[in-house]
């Protein structure tokens, strides 16, 4: 049985990642034709990411609706298949629960929409509107609450596990803690989202990661769910590498984000989501320090742009040198996590 799991998690990914390529070329044929571009702003607050950015403008976005809309159809297909087929091959790839996935997609959609309209909203006031960070802080947070409430009122959670000395049953205090770890999290990929393939590179790792912690842990149509995410950024990557045919956008970030805090929720693994997501708390880390340094300390600062991989174009990386040495560190990061997973465990 369990290696008819582990065929099943590889299929639905592999499923995932031709089904995005095979999407791609007339999701890109639309964007380019009704010109939905990336406006890069200038001004004059961020002198260092507008000039470097500058020749990028133009570059469709909403390339994340390749990720998530894979996911839905897959979801949504597989179930109705093992609805009225139970007992077919392809009806046992279903991977839609009620106790594993309902929670994580519904968040997924639910995010992608409202970064969707954010995406549409910039391309149409020629990237000058768009959703500030107090009113993204507003949705990951409304978006938290309804997940937390789901968790501790409906499901009945409220255990933490921290690594390597037990769990503990925190009770209402597991609402704030899921809250937080949900905002972070959808804070930190917003931040990382900057490069061609950055982002991407770091989602895979850590949605891969948590999808081998969620099989060890027996929750194998979790893990499938992660597989099907992966395989959709690994198409999505294919197109999204230096030069980029289309950016992510806000439509994949933020639903990426929210999920990835619920993926780590849902395995109560949320502590090792800092080392899995190492990258993740660099890029977020690095805002937060130079917000401190610059309100602080006479608009000092510590780096010459953040988030930091823009610090690094500052001083004369290329961008993928960039992109593919903080790949290396987000995979080994990754590993990492597995490792303590597997030695807590």
């Amino acid at each position: 049985m369990e290696n008819f799991f582990i065929i099943k998690i590889l299929t639905l990914t592999t499923i995932a990642f031709l089904m995005a390529l095979f999407l791609t070329p007339a999701m890109t044929h639309f964007l380019y034709k009704h010109k939905m571009g990336k406006a890069i702003r200038d001004t004059g607050k961020t002198p260092i990411f507008s000039n470097l950015h500058k020749h990028k403008e133009g570059t469709p976005t909403m390339g994340g609706i390749l990720i998530w809309l894979v996911t839905l159809i897959m979801a949504l297909i597989f179930f109705y298949i093992h609805y009225f087929f139970p007992e077919s091959a392809i009806g046992r790839l279903n991977f839609l629960t009620r106790a594993e996935t309902f929670l994580p997609l519904g968040a997924l959609i639910a995010a992608a929409v409202v970064g969707l309209i954010d995406d549409i909203i910039d391309i149409k006031s020629n990237g000058k509107g768009g959703i500030n960070m107090k009113h993204r802080l507003l949705i990951y947070t409304s978006i938290a609450i309804i997940g937390a409430c789901w968790f501790y009122f409906k499901l009945g959670w409220d255990v933490l596990h921290v690594p390597f000395v037990g769990n503990f049953n925190i009770g209402f205090w597991y609402v704030p803690v899921f809250i937080i770890v949900i905002i972070a999290t959808a804070f930190s990929v917003n931040e990382i989202d900057g490069l061609d393939g950055l982002s991407g590179g770091a989602l895979l790792s850590a949605f891969a990661a948590y999808g081998v912690i969620a099989f060890m842990q027996g929750r194998v149509e979790l893990a499938a769910f992660c597989g099907v995410i992966s395989g959709g950024l690994l198409a999505f990557l294919w197109f999204n590498i230096n030069p980029a045919r289309f950016f992510m956008g806000d439509t994949g970030a933020m639903s990426l984000g929210v999920t990835l805090g619920v993926v780590a929720m849902l395995t109560n693994q949320a502590l090792l989501l800092l080392i899995i997501g190492l990258l993740l708390v660099a890029e977020s880390g690095s805002v937060i320090m130079q917000t401190i340094a610059k309100k602080f300390f006479n608009g000092k600062k510590i780096f010459h742009s953040t988030p930091i991989h823009h610090h690094f174009q500052a001083i004369g990386w290329s961008e993928p040198k960039i992109v593919m040495r903080f790949w290396v560190i987000s995979g080994v990061s990754a590993v990492m996590g597995i490792v303590l997973f597997l030695l807590d465990k």
